[in-house]
């Protein structure tokens, strides 16, 4: 590439490359700080709603961090050249087969403040009493080289962006049902004729993530055990699946969730089932919700219905809210024993039947109210003056169990 400035001299290219290395030692507590500052600038909502390709703009965004502090590790100060690798590169494809339009410079301009602001922090902390002279120079050189790698970056993935669209033969579908799942408004007749697909049924959407091959076999063994079925499957992104089941009734769900339960390196959410095009899509969008709050939670289940967890997702938008409802509704309870959070949310579940809890524990009656009076007395909110929020708690808890170990923003 063109060098577009004087290099810097050994002592200022000592100094960058000493600033590098420390950041590189936690490349990801700097990407959590811009990570979603980024997405919320690129300005896409279909981007924005679902949480696999939020996941993997993250992804790109820390490799665009250690390519720029890599390369000033080996060549300080210099242009830096843009990231672009076949991950890169199947992203922008998943994005340009959903119709999903970023705007890679305004989420660059939002990575370059916090960066900037970072970088200059760190800068200052080091050479400002020590070497002035050197701060200025570093100061200097690295935002020549910083705001240039972004622009050469934006120009880059334009460029990308451009050539995806001339080779992607699944886009035209990919994008009507990105389409519809945002709301917009088609005929059923049309959709079927365009998606190969019957509407007038009943639907149940989920979305799979994971490692390809997986998902490929996850796919083929639940379109088999679906037997009088039709199946839609979407291409979402590389790690990610949109599957749509259809029926003249409701699915089995407790049977897709066993075949489901059987994959290994696949993660799936399911939606509610709906009847027709309405339903189609709002019981995709119930999946994406289901998935997003998952991921959001830093959740390890492997499945997830929405009708399980739809209180969950309305009271828990972000993880910090998420801890702090926790914290305040449980007490001493949220660190307490395991086996104390179950046994008390299953009471709950069970309608506050002591027995009935017993035997869905495999546990003796007595076991069971001695373990709830315990649990009952370590929590802030008592179970008889507010369960919902208790048993929403709790279910929390179960979803991501590590949550009260983070700490609040």
């Amino acid at each position: 590439m063109e060098e577009l400035w004087p290099p810097p001299g050994p002592e200022v290219a000592h100094a960058i490359r000493t600033l590098c290395q420390r950041f590189l030692t936690d490349t990801d507590a700097l990407v959590d700080g811009f990570a979603a500052p980024v997405l919320a600038a690129q300005d896409d909502p279909a981007l924005l709603s679902d949480a696999s390709l939020g996941e993997e703009d993250r992804n790109l965004n820390r490799s665009d961090v250690v390519q720029w502090l890599t390369s000033n590790i080996q060549h300080p100060g210099r242009r830096v050249e843009p990231y672009v690798g076949p991950r890169l590169i199947t992203y922008i494809g998943d994005l340009v087969s959903r119709g999903i339009t970023p705007d890679f410079a305004e989420g660059y301009r939002a990575a370059l403040a916090v960066c900037w602001r970072q970088w200059l922090e760190e800068c200052v902390t080091s050479y400002c009493r020590t070497n002035p002279g050197v701060l200025v120079d570093v100061l200097d050189v690295s935002a020549k080289s910083m705001v240039q790698y972004a622009l050469d970056s934006v120009a880059e993935l334009r460029e990308v962006t451009r050539r995806a669209a001339r080779g992607n033969a699944e886009a035209d579908a990919v994008a009507l049902i990105q389409l519809i799942a945002g709301g917009a408004s088609f005929t059923e007749d049309l959709v079927e004729v365009r998606l190969r697909y019957r509407m007038a049924r009943w639907h149940v959407a989920l979305v799979l993530w994971g490692q390809v091959d997986a998902l490929d076999e996850t796919i083929a063994a639940v379109r088999a055990d679906e037997v009088g079925r039709t199946a839609l499957v979407a291409r979402a992104s590389a790690t990610s699946r949109w599957i749509w089941l259809s029926g003249t009734d409701t699915p089995d769900l407790h049977h897709v969730e066993k075949t489901l339960a059987a994959a290994a390196d696949v993660r799936a959410a399911i939606g509610r089932p709906g009847r027709g095009l309405d339903g189609f899509r709002s019981s995709h969008q119930d999946a994406l919700a289901a998935q997003a709050l998952v991921i959001r939670l830093g959740s390890d289940r492997r499945f997830t219905a929405y009708a399980d967890v739809e209180l969950i997702d309305a009271l828990t938008k972000d993880r910090a809210g998420a801890r702090r409802f926790v914290v305040k509704t449980l007490g001493p309870l949220a660190e307490a024993d395991p086996a104390l959070q179950k046994t008390l949310l299953t009471y709950v579940q069970c309608g506050f039947n002591t027995t009935r809890a017993a035997a869905k524990l495999f546990a003796h009656r007595n076991t069971v109210e001695r373990r709830v009076s315990r649990a009952n007395e370590l929590s802030v909110v008592k179970v008889e003056d507010n369960p919902t929020h208790v048993a929403a708690a709790l279910l929390v808890l179960d979803l991501a169990p590590d949550i009260t170990t983070t700490s609040a923003d």
